[in-house]
């Protein structure tokens, strides 16, 4: 294998195959959610590898709803998974397509299996079924109605799809092998009986083709190449293909499983998302707690850090899990260069100088990013009374604390030196006030070369500043217990969210929604898209600045 070729991920050399070997000579691909929840995390490897592979070759992208399933799905659900697809930038254009489009199709071929003797119409009870399939070592046993005539299978399909039957009366079984050693293809419903109202079709249909029969068929009628999918429908390849052949598609399309993305300490399934909502925990599928694609947008994370932790992941057909910490590697590495540093102030304490002039406000030059001169500067204004961090002030500092305390002098961000010359306290010894004086020659930008100082620390004007809620965020789960109980319920951690009204300065107010910055020391925050009011921002804290995680030595 040449180097070249080695570089490339097996689906990309899968791909290079059926083209030279003219399988194929043009490359479709789609994502095929079923509308049935929000989108998280994982999804968002399937949609970029699906978009990406159709980019790469200069194919095509659909994006179809296997909504074959009217229990569970909304539309609510669709219109998010468009919004969160078009959010990574995967452009299906203008194929948007729905499996119950092809209901008719999926009707017809049923009917074409029970003429070809590939089908039969079952009259065997849910528990009945488990109890004639067999086991993984033991072999499956023949329906009672596995003989049933052409005709007889004909009268009662037409008949359960008139509504003559009540739901699980009766099932339409594929007929393949009952001593298959993969159970997937032990006589597989391929459709049932479900007398419900469904989110695209009405009440048009009364029975529903089964997922493993619908899927096959839309890829088929689509035209998909490469239908590009995760591991745990490895087992139904075979049942995939059958379906394919025995419909006889001209062109039949190719599945190519890859390993899921799994993510360490993280709640992605979507039955303990919904309890989560339902029981009001979290504050809906888009709570920036959650690694729901809409959850992450809303916290501030951007299309493109998605695309640099799936890149980061790989394509696999090997299990495993990546580190939420490299997530937030690929956010952080997204915002250092594109992000303002604005001054923001989470747990204030009053700092007064005292020979500072009463009244007086002067505007200090101060720049957006030193690590990006191109996003310039802007003015902010100081006084003689600002407030700073609480942690920023110790009346018995340890040693090598650096910040203020009796008599220890610093620099204010962007300002003057001040030292501090007293504090006071209430009634309950808590920190209410520190004093200092300032030192005018010091003035940043100014060229003072007197004293050093070993401590910086930042702030914002008091009577400037505007007052604004902040979010910190923690993992919902928590992660020393693990993420479920014995009992299968989740490990929550109490603390998962913290609020708090900070102080910030002026430029602050005047934000849009998922606008993002870097507050000084604080961490990186976006301005919620939920909560946010014109001149009530509602700050969301993406990640905090330092992390443990390093990338992985490249092999050269």
């Amino acid at each position: 294998m040449s180097e070249e070729n080695a570089s490339r991920h097996f689906i990309e050399q899968a791909i290079d195959k059926d083209l030279a070997e003219g399988v194929y000579d043009h490359v479709m691909t789609r994502f095929p959610p079923e509308p049935n929840g929000y989108l998280h995390i994982g999804h968002a490897k399937s949609i970029l590898l699906n978009y990406g592979m159709a980019q790469e070759y200069g194919g095509k992208f659909n994006l179809r709803f296997d909504d074959t399933n009217p229990t569970k799905e909304k539309s609510e659900f669709v219109e998010s998974i468009k919004e969160d697809v078009a959010w990574l930038g995967a452009d299906w254009e203008d194929r948007l397509f729905f499996a119950s489009n092809y209901f008719d199709e999926m009707f017809e071929g049923a009917l074409k299996l029970i003429r070809k003797g590939k089908a039969y119409v079952s009259e065997l009870t849910a528990d009945q079924m488990r109890e004639y399939r067999g086991t993984l070592t033991e072999p499956g046993k023949n329906d009672p109605n596995r003989d049933r005539s052409v005709e007889e299978n004909l009268d009662l399909f037409l008949r359960m799809k008139a509504g003559e039957f009540p739901d699980g009366a009766l099932t339409l079984r594929a007929k393949i092998d009952m001593s298959s050693p993969n159970i997937n293809m032990r006589d597989p419903i391929i459709y049932r009986i479900a007398h419900m109202h469904h989110q695209n079709t009405g009440d048009k249909w009364c029975i529903y083709p089964m997922y493993d029969y619908a899927h096959p068929i839309e890829d088929a009628i689509e035209g998909i190449t490469h239908s590009l999918c995760t591991l745990e429908f490895e087992d139904h390849r075979p049942l995939y293909d059958w379906v394919v052949r025995e419909l006889e598609y001209p062109m039949p399309p190719r599945q190519i499983e890859f390993s899921k993305l799994y993510l360490t300490n993280v709640v992605t399934g979507k039955r303990y998302i919904k309890k989560l909502v339902e029981e009001g925990i979290v504050d809906g599928w888009d709570d920036p707690r959650l690694v729901s694609i809409s959850g992450l947008r809303r916290r501030g994370f951007t299309p493109e850090s998605i695309k640099k932790f799936v890149q980061l992941a790989g394509i696999s057909k090997s299990q495993g899990s990546a580190d939420y910490a490299m997530l937030e590697y690929c956010i952080r590495e997204d915002l250092k260069a594109g992000s303002s540093r604005m001054l923001a102030v989470l747990d204030p304490v009053r700092l007064v100088i005292d020979n500072y002039p009463e009244g007086q406000i002067e505007y200090l030059d101060a720049p957006n990013n030193l690590e990006n001169p191109e996003l310039g500067s802007r003015k902010i204004p100081f006084g003689r009374e600002l407030y700073i961090e609480r942690e920023d002030f110790m009346e018995e500092p340890p040693k090598k604390y650096y910040r203020l305390f009796p008599g220890n002098e610093v620099r204010l961000m962007y300002a003057y030196f001040v030292k501090c010359t007293g504090f006071e306290k209430d009634e309950n010894g808590n920190i209410t006030v520190v004093h200092c004086t300032y030192d005018p020659e010091t003035k940043s930008g100014s060229g003072f070369e007197g004293r050093k100082v070993k401590g910086t620390i930042h702030w914002v004007e008091a009577t400037t500043a505007g007052k604004a809620k902040t979010r910190l965020y923690e993992n919902i789960i928590d992660e020393e217990k693990g993420v479920y109980n014995e009992d299968g319920s989740l490990n929550l951690n109490p603390n998962s969210l913290t609020e708090k009204e900070a102080f910030v300065e002026p430029a602050l107010m005047e934000t849009k929604p998922f606008d993002r910055f870097q507050f000084v020391r604080n961490g990186y925050f976006s301005v919620d898209p939920k909560d946010s009011a014109e001149g009530a921002p509602v700050f969301n804290r993406i990640v905090t600045l330092k992390s443990s995680f390093r990338l992985p030595a490249q092999n050269n």
